[in-house]
């Protein structure tokens, strides 16, 4: 679980997030073809955040293209050549 000391005050929450999120992403830990992100539950457990918190970065992520969602499916991440160029640090 995340603690105060793990977040940037110079960033929203939801954007570190999606970061985290994102960075997953790329790393490979959703490759498989109809991969699944973990429930809204399990990354508000994890992060200590609201669920709108949670909700905004994964709205973050499907506006970028790095995630679809599906109705009674969840959020499912986009096939690796379907998805948008990792962002440059």
């Amino acid at each position: 679980m995340w603690t105060e000391e793990d977040w940037d005050p110079a960033l929203y929450k939801w954007e570190q997030i999606a970061d985290v999120i994102r960075q997953r992403i790329i790393a490979g830990e959703h490759d498989k073809p109809e991969d699944r992100l973990i429930s809204e539950v399990a990354l508000r457990e994890e992060f200590d955040v609201a669920r709108g918190t949670i909700r905004k970065a994964i709205e973050a992520l499907r506006a970028e293209g790095w995630i679809i969602t599906k109705a009674g499916k969840g959020s499912i991440v986009v096939p690796k050549d379907d998805r948008p160029e990792p962002p440059t640090q």
